[in-house]
């Protein structure tokens, strides 16, 4: 863990979310709307939380950290390129043949990535694969782990919990950004309250549902839960917004998985830098 302001969190997030559209204008492909619903939680994690080193990224005691819903991968490639494991200028190759930046992540071709993702749902059986290796090698690190909310409509996502409880896995931490849209290929749906915290609760997770664009909230969170050897993995759903922090992507599922033209882009950039509330 490092010793880092919540001023400074913030304004690492700003730069989390111009760095991300600044990869998906570029490249005219990605996942704006679901990227930055994740930016501020994503932020807490690489630039205070985990425990992490960019110049050893195979450091076995290192913090592992899973992004299920690995199609909003540049939120995570704009962590990775500002802590170091990558020259920043790597942004500018998002999706490009020999990229390390993938269209999901790949972590065969990108330092700091643990575990290749992109098939929805999958992500929570591989956390606990991490968690309870580290459990029967005697090991401290952490394993976090990014869900979708709609992603949790996978019944592979509740054998994964099952077995996390099973075994104890206190080192495990699930996030669900929970931003209540989800697409079908042809409208946008209101997904209906899933009740999420209750659900993994049912299962023996300790759970708690935070505001996940506060970063106050997400550190003072992350500090309550860090020492918690109490045997049961954590939950934290996360209220957000899809596309937050520019205006005419809030709220949109329109904004899933296209990319801002020129004008859209220095828009969304000057929302973001502006700080929209």
């Amino acid at each position: 863990m490092k010793d880092v302001g919540i001023e400074e969190l913030k304004q690492k997030a700003i730069e989390m979310r111009k760095t991300a559209l600044t990869m998906i204008h570029k490249a005219q492909a990605g996942h704006p709307g679901g990227s930055l619903s994740a930016a501020d939680v994503v932020t807490a994690l690489y630039f205070k939380e985990m425990n992490i080193d960019p110049n050893n990224p195979q450091w076995e005691d290192r913090d592992r950290f899973v992004l299920s819903k690995g199609h909003v991968c540049p939120i995570q490639y704009s962590a990775l390129a500002l802590r170091g494991y990558v020259p920043y200028d790597t942004i500018y190759t998002l999706r490009e043949f020999g990229s390390p930046f993938q269209g999901h992540p790949d972590m065969k071709k990108c330092p700091g990535i643990d575990i290749s993702t992109g098939s929805l749902g999958q992500g929570l059986s591989c956390t606990v694969g991490m968690a309870l290796g580290g459990k029967r090698d005697s090991k401290t690190y952490r394993v976090f782990a990014m869900l979708g909310d709609g992603e949790c409509q996978e019944g592979q996502i509740w054998e994964a919990a099952q077995s996390a409880v099973k075994y104890q896995l206190d080192n495990l931490v699930v996030f669900v950004d929970d931003n209540g849209l989800q697409i079908d290929g042809t409208t946008e749906e209101i997904m209906p309250n899933q009740d999420l915290e209750k659900k993994f609760a049912a299962f023996g997770f300790e759970t708690k549902r935070i505001n996940g664009h506060s970063m106050e909230e997400i550190v003072e969170t992350l500090d309550g839960i860090r020492e918690a050897k109490n045997g049961k993995p954590k939950c934290i759903v996360l209220n957000t917004v899809k596309g937050k922090g520019v205006s005419f992507m809030e709220h949109s599922v329109t904004w899933h998985g296209v990319a801002p033209n020129d004008g859209e882009f220095l828009k969304a950039v000057e929302e973001v830098v502006g700080g929209l509330k």
